[in-house]
């Protein structure tokens, strides 16, 4: 009876089995005749298209930044992958792999008996090639025909790759949980290390994970996974591959952490850029779909231009020097070598994790006294001459045929001023006298130039653009003054130096993109008259020891931007301040009213001065040598030349239109009302000031580009 029982538990299956077989072989007829006749000649390769693989971006000096990824997965050899992991996964999920074909048929019929014992599917009886066939090329239906149609594959697969190779291309394929695909993204996300150096222990967790990512998750469920760790310790200990001590040894091991979340960092408004801007690049694509599908599944390596020296800088100066002000306020700054147009460091925002609206990139604030810059260089093009007088005196009213309002009136945020050369109105940032000045040179002079130098929004131009009532990005302002700074040489700022793909080609290159914005003549003369903004003007906050500054302050009339721009011959930085959400006034900012030359030319200076610190001083160019005309007084219809006593030999009454700061906020309120100090007289004659020394020395010669890991 005993014997007739044990008889009838084996035959049942079998004969089921059979049955179930037969009759689904007249169901799926041409996918069995494919497993039949695999191999035989005309045989159609399978194609198993490249792997989705991360795209890594690197910092300058090689490190790091960030991955771009839909599947977080790193290719490697096999020869990288330890034999003990490599044992580890073969006994977990298909312990005879070197001994069968694409098929086992011994697992096949085992798992065969088990699921029609058990009524349901608990044992798949998959070989790892037909593993690969199905996570590389069918859906995840679990039914008779797809099982046929993945064994077909399998047979076809293994008459094309050898064993090792389809082992390689299994262990990069395979899923195992927390976005980690592939064995050297499991041991980074799990571990930490590379899968080269995986210990025998973290081998087995992670060959545990391939069955049920989810499920058995150390993160997760703890017991869950221990449990299934456990199994896959007791059938490689029953296969002969541990002893008994070993296993023991095994069951002891923790499992791993979960890791810390990782703390916001200053790059991350710097790689976000990154993204946007190859996103938008179409070098990189033909539309958007194929940039972003390059990004995230074609293994680029983004070799980018910040320096992570200068940027651990920057985020710190900027913590140190901003005020508290429970978070209404923050600044921003960018960085960019002239030469080049790189940008090498960026502090886009307070906390890229609460608020990713890029400050340095998206969008634009009103740049006050900033455009004063600009008119200065379309005054020169049109042949106006730095020690060229121009009344200052406040309030004034400007005739505007044609516009609203009209007249114009202004005032200077200071005391009435004489009449004073145009170096003289630009260091201490004289409203009245630019706003004859715009009215000589004209807003639509203003518009063009600016559009040359760098700024890319649409402007109006209306007589108030020279007062700063655009708005713009402090990435359009840094390259303004980086063109003056390279002798009007404009170059469009980039995040990225060159593209590599996963096989090391060159996808994109860097682009110098130089373009002669402005004659070097021009520039040079408007920087000798911008560095006395911070040599006397309202900008000597943003002073640095040993180093020629050209620079200007801006601040809006409501005090709800505040701004310096400024630029050695080496590194051009601006520094914006502001409330994010938009115009709030800073009436009493760490107890004082905020102007571009309090806070912003502070964070430049101290900022400025470290980063050149290891840096020998290079000079701005002298203009070139020329006979210029007798300087002569410009004047708007209707306005007559001012009387000795008015200032007609260009020394300026007390008070300024910005006033120069001591860099002490508390006690110099920068470019705000007038304080006690009388700013210097300048002589009527002078074209330009002195700039020392007379010659340039050379570029210093770069450091070598470092050497960048393969990724």
């Amino acid at each position: 009876m005993l014997l007739g029982r044990t008889l009838s538990r084996l035959l049942v299956p079998i004969v089921v089995g059979g049955l179930a077989l037969a009759l689904t072989t007249l169901a799926v007829g041409p996918q069995v005749r494919d497993l039949v006749t695999a191999g035989e000649a005309g045989e159609v390769a399978v194609d198993l298209a490249p792997l989705a693989e991360r795209s890594v971006v690197y910092a300058a000096d090689g490190s790091v930044l960030a991955v771009f990824a839909d599947q977080n997965r790193s290719e490697i050899p096999l020869a990288e992958v330890p034999d003990h992991v490599v044992r580890a996964v073969l006994d977990a999920e298909d312990d005879r792999f070197f001994e069968h074909g694409a098929l086992d048929w011994r697992a096949l019929l085992r798992a065969l008996a088990t699921n029609l014992e058990s009524g349901e599917v608990v044992e798949g009886g998959s070989t790892i090639t037909q593993q690969l066939v199905k996570n590389s090329l069918l859906t995840p239906a679990r039914d008779l025909e797809r099982k046929i149609q993945e064994a077909s594959l399998a047979v076809r697969l293994e008459r094309q790759m050898t064993k090792d190779e389809i082992l390689e291309r299994y262990l990069n394929t395979v899923y195992f949980g927390n976005s980690a695909y592939g064995i050297q993204a499991a041991a980074e996300v799990y571990y930490g290390v590379d899968a080269a150096a995986l210990t025998l222990s973290q081998g087995v967790l992670l060959a545990s994970l391939i069955r049920n990512p989810s499920g058995g998750d150390p993160w997760v469920d703890p017991d869950a996974a221990r449990a299934r760790r456990d199994v896959v310790i007791d059938r490689m200990r029953l296969l002969g591959h541990l002893d008994d001590a070993e296993a023991a040894a095994l069951v002891a091991e923790p499992l791993p952490q979960a890791p810390a979340e990782r703390p916001a960092r200053g790059t991350d408004y710097f790689v976000e850029a990154v993204r946007r801007s190859l996103l938008d690049d179409p070098r990189l694509g033909a539309d958007r779909a194929e940039r972003e599908r390059k990004l995230l599944r074609g293994g680029l390596r983004i070799y980018t231009t910040i320096d992570p020296a200068l940027q651990r800088v920057a985020e710190a100066k900027v913590a140190e020097i901003l005020p508290d002000s429970g978070g209404r306020f923050t600044a921003a700054l960018v960085t960019l070598d002239p030469g080049t147009g790189a940008v090498r460091a960026l502090v886009g925002g307070p906390d890229f994790t609460k608020e990713k609206f890029n400050l340095v990139t998206q969008g634009g604030r009103q740049t006050g006294s900033l455009f004063k810059a600009l008119t200065l260089v379309a005054a020169l093009e049109e042949g106006y001459q730095t020690g060229d007088r121009i009344l200052g005196s406040s309030p004034c009213r400007i005739p505007n045929p044609g516009g609203a309002p009209d007249p114009w009136e202004v005032k200077n945020a200071g005391s009435s001023f004489g009449a004073i050369t145009l170096t003289e109105a630009t260091a201490n940032s004289v409203n009245c006298a630019y706003a004859r000045l715009v009215k000589l040179v004209g807003a639509e002079k203003v518009v063009e130039v600016a559009h040359r130098m760098g700024i890319t929004q649409p402007l109006v131009p209306n007589l108030s653009l020279a007062l700063g009532t655009a708005s713009v990005s402090p990435l359009e302002m840094a390259t303004v003054f980086a063109t003056i700074a390279d002798d009007g040489q404009r170059r469009t700022p980039h995040f990225v130096e060159r593209i590599e793909d996963r096989d090391g080609a060159l996808v994109l290159g860097p682009d110098d993109g130089a373009v002669q914005a402005i004659e070097p003549g021009v520039a040079r003369r408007a920087a000798g008259v911008l560095t006395e903004v911070v040599k006397r003007g309202t900008g000597t906050a943003a002073r640095v020891p040993g180093w020629q500054v050209i620079g200007k302050t801006g601040s809006t009339d409501d005090n709800t931007d505040a701004w310096f721009a400024g630029s050695t011959r080496e590194l051009t930085t601006v520094v914006w301040m502001g409330a994010p959400e938009g115009r709030v006034e800073m009436a009493n900012v760490g107890g004082i009213r905020v102007y571009g030359g309090t806070y912003p030319a502070r964070i430049f200076g101290a900022y400025m001065g470290e980063a050149l610190a290891d840096r020998a001083p290079v000079a701005f160019p002298p203009p070139p040598s020329r006979v210029e005309r007798q300087p002569r007084f410009l004047r708007i219809e209707g306005e007559r030349a001012p009387a000795p006593e008015q200032g007609a030999e260009g020394k300026p009454p007390e008070g300024v239109g910005e006033p120069a700061t001591s860099g002490v906020p508390t006690t110099t309120p920068g470019e705000g009302p007038p304080h006690s100090s009388k700013p210097g007289g300048t002589r009527p004659d002078i074209s330009l000031p002195p700039i020392e020394p007379p010659t340039v020395p050379p570029r210093p010669t770069p450091p070598p580009r470092p050497t960048f890991p393969s990724g």
